[in-house]
């Protein structure tokens, strides 16, 4: 539809328009629009739109849509102040977006896009985003608050206990452990197993992917760009599952800066995970990053693997400082020591606890070494459970998992 046309002859006010460099390169949006509002839209190119929207008629819109591909990268600056323009005066915007990188369309969505959806449009995207814009928040959508002050979310039935694994030097095994405690939890109780969730926030280079043989999805970079406009049905599609029993929000497809999500961001996320699962266990990146404070404060349990050398050492003690400075938790850490002496190593076991006295940890938890099974069942893509049963390193994550059941269940029970 030409804007010129709609926007001097036609008396009825428009409900709508969209702004676009060139509006005809997505004729899918131009369709849409047409069959959501008829003849009740128009279009604008950058420059124009910002002058309209301070004009009178434009109090009649119901929102924008901003279209934009990749050649608009280069001219951020300009959508950016669009969008400010368009929130300033009280409009709500639509992003549409196509080939834009991660790194723009979460700029542009910080400054204030309530909605998202990308181009082409799947079926219906526009039309859900519209009726979202609709439908005002509940009142009621946040209810009593759960552990550390997190509210409940619409949708969800669950009060979920947090499991973080944060490794303290690369290598550690800490994804091994976060994906195996996860498989380990889904099948503590055969009777009446935990809904388990597994979420892999290492967004440059989490492996969880991997050690389940699961694909990577696109809608999980446009859910971590956008987590303001989540609701609990988005961000289940956005889950993949292995075998029917765990759910896994994977890493996203392309490496992506760890600022990319802030801490409101993460416990949106938190939110809706503990309100879906009984267990959430959390892969944390090795960096620390803005909202490792809110994981942390948000975990029940925040498993610390480390090793038996310098580097593990030098790397704990930096990060109980860092806490101890910030006055954070420190004290939720929980440290594993991955390939821990054999039992009959006196001398290893030794080390072990002149490395705890020096450091002033306590090391509670000690994995062995599980050898090349536990490296061919990530290359495989399969846990521990499915491979190698019997392997000491499975047996220890198993134990750990049904303590960990076990005194959730205990904790339930008490309170009622």
């Amino acid at each position: 539809m030409s804007s010129n046309t709609a926007m001097s002859t036609d008396p009825a006010p428009l409900l709508a328009c969209t702004v676009a460099r060139d509006v005809q390169k997505f004729d899918l949006l131009i369709e849409d629009m047409e069959t959501e509002l008829g003849e009740a839209w128009g279009d604008l190119s950058f420059h124009d739109a910002r002058v309209f929207f301070s004009q009178p008629e434009a109090k009649f819109l119901e929102f924008v849509a901003i279209a934009i591909d990749e050649e608009d990268e280069t001219n951020l600056a300009q959508i950016a102040d669009l969008i400010d323009t368009a929130n300033t005066h009280g409009l709500s915007v639509i992003l549409i977006a196509e080939e834009v990188s991660p790194i723009a369309l979460h700029q542009l969505l910080k400054l204030g896009a309530r909605e998202f959806a990308p181009y082409p449009l799947p079926e219906g995207a526009l039309h859900d985003a519209i009726e979202r814009l609709r439908v005002p928040e509940p009142a009621n959508s946040l209810s009593a608050p759960l552990h550390d002050g997190m509210p409940k979310v619409v949708g969800g039935d669950r009060d979920g206990v947090i499991v973080s694994v944060h490794g303290l030097a690369g290598g550690v095994g800490a994804t091994t452990l976060a994906v195996n405690i996860a498989w380990e939890l889904a099948n503590v109780d055969a009777e009446k197993p935990p809904k388990v969730g597994l979420l892999d926030l290492d967004l440059q280079f989490g492996s969880v992917a991997t050690f389940l043989d699961l694909p990577r999805r696109e809608a999980v970079c446009e859910l971590l760009s956008n987590t303001e406009s989540m609701d609990n049905e988005a961000y289940l599609q956005a889950l993949g599952s292995y075998k029917d029993k765990l759910s896994v929000l994977t890493a996203p497809t392309d490496i992506l800066p760890l600022d990319l999500v802030s801490p409101e961001d993460i416990e949106r996320i938190l939110q809706y995970s503990t309100a879906n699962f009984d267990y959430v266990v959390v892969d944390m990146p090795t960096t620390i990053v803005q909202w490792t404070e809110t994981v942390l404060s948000a975990s029940h349990v925040y498993l610390s693997p480390l090793e038996l050398d310098m580097r593990s050492a030098q790397n704990t003690l930096r990060m109980v400082r860092a806490l101890k400075s910030e006055d954070l938790p420190y004290e939720k850490l929980r440290f594993v020591l991955n390939r821990a002496p054999k039992f009959t190593d006196l001398s290893g076991k030794s080390r072990v606890k002149r490395m705890a006295e020096s450091l002033d940890i306590d090391i509670e938890i000690l994995m062995p070494d599980g050898g090349k099974p536990v490296v061919q069942s990530c290359d495989h893509g399969v846990p521990l459970l499915d491979t190698a049963a019997k392997n000491p390193l499975r047996k220890e994550i198993q134990k750990l998992a049904e303590s960990i059941h076990k005194h959730n269940v205990e904790a339930v029970e008490a309170a009622g």
